[in-house]
């Protein structure tokens, strides 16, 4: 026993052999490969929206992209985040074979977004007075609050578009939604043509061709999966276990959320600082290349970070600690040089990049000074976006939301500022507090990640998906091989006689419910 449990240990300490780096460069790219053709795919959606409000003129492309930069703060940023909190346990549970919780946390999902929309819509219906609340000009204003109005309905198709991207990704199913998006955006260019062109519809036109397109998205894929007939395995007829059990789900959903908004919202605060330095116009106008730069850049580290968190959720639900580190050394290995090359992408393309969006030379001056910094942030965001995905995959999304908070706000903030503004190096000293972001955040990660224990991680795995499968037992069977300790045979004839609530399987064991929501922050304690 004593061999078995040191060899058990020396497996889950001892570097990948090259095949099995092949092996995972495989899976992962399985899933991250089309996910990031998806990203690319989806960017360039958001593009041809700003052209078509650039064509309506400066007043428009303002409007527009202020309603933009509000609807990411205060909207798709807190859908998009929420969303991801189903990820871990999809991953988890596909891993352990138990598609019908599967299935059920995709209904819960829906219902938690469609639910959190309602008040971000009266929040936008808002929008006008916000604005002007916050000294925005007039005319602006009010056409960003028309651009809005019309793009309410989009929160409540994402709220359905986001839970079935996770619950294909986490079954390793990617390229459905590749050729989805790309009809999609095709129809894109058509639609905005014809809306905003022959009805000279305005923003208002840009807007509903937006909210159109993520209907097509949404109707593709869910045609998909019927005639598919994927959703066979994990469909549960909708009934009242939608309504209960939402603790584990909001566990995760909640600080996914938190991570999601505090890296969004940073950039949207980077432009309101900018607004405060000499010739704000140029400045402004700079750092929107270069978050559109970011944005492009982001798509593969994103895609990593999407691709590990199910490869690492699969592999922990399926009790494979050790091919779960695996994933997580072979991710972090490929976010580094995916690292180097953006790096070098930025530092050679420095004089170039800017003219693609402007001819200004003082704009062209600024964004060429701060693509190189722009690089060596990439460097540190790409290993920690992949971290992110691992802490998502293995349920640990609170660490992830520490690190950021503490890194962005904590270092990042008063870095930037204090470089910006009293070392008077203006715009590129921005740029050097998020550096200082990123690389703390970076180290962070990386330290959480070294001390992690894998075989903690599958047991956590293990209780989740367990536990999980016996609160729907009225809806999953549950069988000797799969119920929860603490819970005796007779327990089992008992809840299949008689169909029991969520609330009567809950009582059975209340420790081992509260212990799959349970995290250990490396930062805090000891143990991992």
């Amino acid at each position: 026993m004593d061999l078995y449990a040191h060899d058990v240990e020396e497996e889950l300490h001892r570097w990948p052999t090259p095949s099995e780096v092949l092996e995972e460069i495989k899976a992962i790219g399985k899933i991250s490969g089309p996910t990031a053709i998806t990203g690319l795919i989806l960017y360039s959606r958001a593009m041809i929206s700003m052209l078509f409000l650039g064509y309506l003129g400066e007043l428009e492309l303002a409007g527009g992209s202020l309603s933009i930069g509000f609807a990411n703060i205060t909207g798709y940023s807190v859908i998009s985040g929420l969303a991801m909190g189903m990820e871990p346990i999809c991953g988890q549970a596909y891993g352990a074979k138990q598609m019908k919780f599967l299935g059920l946390t995709l209904q819960r999902t829906v219902l938690l977004l469609l639910s959190t929309s309602v008040p971000i819509s009266f929040m936008w219906l808002n929008m006008k007075r916000i604005l002007l609340w916050c000294g925005q000009d007039q005319e602006i204003s009010s056409t960003a609050h028309t651009f809005i109005l019309f793009a309410i309905p989009d929160l409540f198709f994402l709220s359905l578009l986001h839970p079935l991207r996770v619950y294909l990704r986490t079954q390793s199913i990617t390229l459905p939604l590749t050729y989805c998006s790309a009809i999609s955006v095709l129809l894109h260019v058509p639609l905005n043509f014809l809306l905003v062109v022959h009805f000279k519809l305005g923003v208002a036109g840009v807007a509903i061709a937006m909210v159109w397109t993520n209907l097509n998205l949404f109707l593709f894929l869910i045609s998909f999966i019927y005639f598919s007939g994927i959703y066979k395995d994990s469909w549960v007829a909708p009934s009242m276990d939608c309504l209960r059990g939402w603790s584990s789900l909001l566990a995760l959903a909640v600080p996914t959320c938190v991570s999601v908004c505090l890296e969004w919202w940073w950039y949207e605060f980077m432009i309101m600082l900018c607004g405060l330095l000499v010739n704000p116009k140029a400045t402004i106008a700079s750092m929107g290349i270069l978050i559109q730069t970011t944005s492009l850049v982001y798509v593969f580290p994103s895609s990593l970070s999407l691709g590990v968190s199910t490869r690492v959720g699969n592999e922990l639900g399926a009790n494979r600690p050790a091919k779960a580190r695996i994933s997580m050394i072979v991710s972090l290995s490929c976010a580094v040089g995916l690292g180097l090359l953006a790096m070098l992408f930025t530092t050679l393309m420095r004089h170039q990049w800017g003219r693609f969006f402007t001819n200004d030379v003082e704009i062209l001056e600024l964004t060429a000074v701060a693509l190189p910094i722009v690089g060596l942030c990439e460097l540190g965001n790409c290993p920690q976006t992949a971290g992110c995905g691992v802490l998502r995959g293995s349920a640990r999304p609170t660490i992830g939301a520490n690190i950021n908070l503490g890194s962005f706000y904590l270092v990042g903030m008063p870095v930037g500022m204090l470089m910006g503004f009293v070392a008077k190096m203006g715009f590129a000293g921005l740029w050097l507090g998020l550096l200082a972001a990123q690389a703390s955040c970076a180290i962070l990660m990386l330290y959480v990640l070294c001390r992690t224990d894998w075989s903690v991680q599958a047991e956590r795995a293990r209780k989740l998906t367990q536990t999980s499968a016996t609160n729907s037992a009225s809806i999953l069977p549950v069988s000797s091989a799969t119920k929860p300790e603490g819970i005796t045979n007779n327990t089992v004839m008992k809840i299949k006689n008689k169909k029991a609530n969520l609330e009567e399987i809950l009582s059975i064991d209340d420790e081992l419910v509260k212990s799959t929501s349970l995290e250990t922050d490396p930062l805090i304690s000891n143990t991992t």
